[in-house]
Formats: C-alpha cells, sequence, structure tokens
C-alpha cells in the first residue's frame, strides 16, 4: 500500500488544535480527479490561523493544512493534465474546507489546478506562493482602474510580510515609486534591496485619521493590515487613486467617511484570490513570470521543511516572519 507523510491537524478537548507529523495511506486522500506529488508548499497568513485553529477555516478534524502547493502530477483522470505535468495551485479553499499542500501528497479537483510557467521551478512558484500571486493581483487591478509609473508614490503597508515584499519587488521593476510601511525598523535595508525607496513609519498611520481629508500623497496603495491603517491611507490618496485591499492583519474594522470617495473620487478594490476562473489564474501566473524579478524573489525567500511549519505559523500571525517561507514537504 502506498503510503505519504503528512503534518496533520487534529482536534484535542476543548477545542485546541494540535499537529503532528504522521504517514498516511494514499487510500485516505480525499475525492479528486488529480492525484499530485507535492514538492513545495508555503507559508501564509491564513496558514498560520489554520495551524493554530483560529478563524473557523477549518470544520472537520483531522485536517491537513497547507492553502497551496506545487508539484508533480501523478495520477489523473483529468484530460487537461497528464503524469509528469508540473502544476501550482492555489486558492479555492484549499487547506480550509478541503486537505491541503503540507503533505507529500494531494488529491484535488482538476480545476483548481494550474500549468506551472516554463520560466519557473516548483519551488520558485512556492516562493511565489499565495501571498506573491496576490501581491500581482493587486498591481493589475491598480493598472485596470489607471495606475501607470510615473503617477506618483506608491505605498505598500505590511511591507515586510509575504504579499508587501513580492509587491514592492513587482512595482519597482515595472517603473514605480515605492513607499514601504513597517513598523520594524530593522528591516528597512531588506525593504530598500527590494525596490522601496521610501520608508514610512507603521505608526504614522496606525493613528485614526484627524480629519476627513488630509494631504494628497498616495497614487495608489496596496494595504495588508486593514483597520485603523486603511481608514488612514484613505485619507491621503490623490485624487482618482486607488487602493487595493488584501488583508486583515491590522483588524476587520474600518472607520472612514464618504469624503475621499465624495471630493477626490477614489477607488477602494477588494482583493479575492481564492475564487478566480484558471484563464485570470493563468495571466497572473504570466504576469508573475514577467514582472517578478527572480534575484529579488530569492533574497526575500528562505527555506524550511515539514516539520517547521506549526512553529512557523505561531511566527507568521506574531508579524515574526520577513518576505517568504518555502517548504520542501519531502524534507
Amino acid at each position: 500500500m502506498s503510503e505519504f507523510k503528512a503534518l496533520v491537524l487534529r482536534e484535542a478537548d476543548g477545542g485546541k488544535v494540535a499537529s503532528a507529523i504522521e504517514t498516511l495511506p494514499d487510500t485516505a486522500l480525499p475525492a479528486g480527479d488529480v492525484t499530485v506529488a507535492v514538492e513545495y508548499t508555503s507559508v501564509n497568513y491564513k496558514d498560520g490561523l489554520v495551524l493554530q485553529g483560529l478563524g473557523r477555516l477549518v470544520r472537520k478534524y483531522p485536517h491537513i493544512p497547507g492553502i497551496d502547493l506545487a508539484g508533480t502530477v501523478e495520477a489523473s483522470d483529468s484530460s487537461r493534465f497528464k503524469p509528469g505535468d508540473k502544476v501550482i495551485l492555489t486558492g479555492w479553499r484549499f487547506g480550509e474546507l478541503h486537505w491541503g499542500g503540507y503533505a507529500q501528497k494531494a488529491r484535488v479537483n482538476s480545476e483548481w489546478l494550474v500549468p506551472l510557467p516554463p520560466s519557473l521551478t516548483t519551488a520558485q512558484a512556492m516562493a511565489v506562493g499565495t501571498a506573491g500571486f496576490t501581491a500581482m493581483q493587486s498591481v493589475m487591478a491598480l493598472e485596470r482602474h489607471g495606475l501607470r509609473p510615473g503617477d506618483g508614490e506608491v505605498l505598500v503597508t505590511g511591507a515586510v510580510g509575504g504579499v508587501g515584499s513580492v509587491a514592492i519587488a513587482i512595482l519597482h521593476r515595472l517603473g514605480y515609486r515605492v513607499a514601504a510601511s513597517t513598523g520594524r525598523p530593522a528591516e528597512h535595508d531588506y525593504l530598500r534591496g527590494l525596490g522601496a525607496e521610501t520608508i514610512v513609519e507603521r505608526a504614522a498611520l496606525a493613528e485614526p485619521a484627524s480629519k476627513p481629508l488630509d494631504r494628497e500623497r498616495w497614487a495608489g496603495a496596496i494595504d495588508s493590515v486593514g483597520g485603523t491603517t486603511l481608514g488612514t491611507l484613505l485619507t491621503q490618496l490623490r485624487h482618482s487613486a486607488t487602493v487595493a485591499a488584501v488583508g486583515n492583519a491590522g483588524g476587520i474594522a474600518l472607520t472612514t467617511t464618504v469624503l475621499p470617495f465624495l471630493l477626490r473620487g477614489i477607488n477602494l478594490l477588494g482583493i479575492d484570490s481564492v475564487v478566480l476562473p484558471p484563464e485570470e489564474r493563468l495571466e497572473i501566473w504570466r504576469r508573475v513570470a514577467q514582472d517578478l524579478p527572480l534575484d529579488k524573489l530569492d533574497a526575500m525567500t528562505s527555506r524550511a521543511g515539514l516539520g517547521d511549519l506549526p512553529d512557523l505559523g505561531r511566527r507568521i500571525l506574531q508579524g515574526g516572519l520577513r518576505g517568504r517561507i518555502v517548504a520542501d514537504v519531502n524534507r
């Protein structure tokens, strides 16, 4: 009988979630028309929540977490993929409602998969991962709403995290002037190395706005913090500027007024990378391969193994990680 190793979450007494590496039979895999031999996965903020049993993201245990993967098709009943194909999976509540990528094997629906871009390895794809995919999606959304290089500064909040790090590298490559917001002074050189021209202290945005409209500064923004930070930066957007909201690390409550929308014509875009049709996913991955400098990707990436993931999940919720973490599930 074929077996595979996986990081398995089990619910203990009192609702507490415990994790352990277990060996499972292939027959334990859920239904699906493609079986993937997983090579790499990554650590995202949502992974931290799942690993800690937070947010009611997982409804049934035992559970294998991991919201993305890259690997090789091992078996397929789908006409879209054949054994040996290199594939990526992000979104579709994989790792939440469905067993995820923190395992040596995954059985999934073929509609969730996209082919690996020829210019990327599976390790590089997971260095991008869900966070980097969302960053590219956000940049494309800003472009669709008129943002162009030369328009002015583009603000990236939560800049040291995965979304922020990838967004800075992409925006810099495309010719934008990037301002990076962080509360971690030790990471200023890291952010400048990715392409940030200006560092904005987190505290400058973390205080509630003192007036409905502040001085116009940002030509666009990508915000992974939410909460007060998002409310404050809305008052500082230039006329017709757009902010892409991608996260809520700073809270889900948003206090604002309608004045930035009515008097400056700003746009607030919600970015959801979970449910996207395959053609949109393919275009985002094409842009990643084209516009993300691989040397910058390497500079922001650290490596881990399957057994490191529980601790990394705790640290990402505490804001203690930098850039992207790629996990080799066979290590």
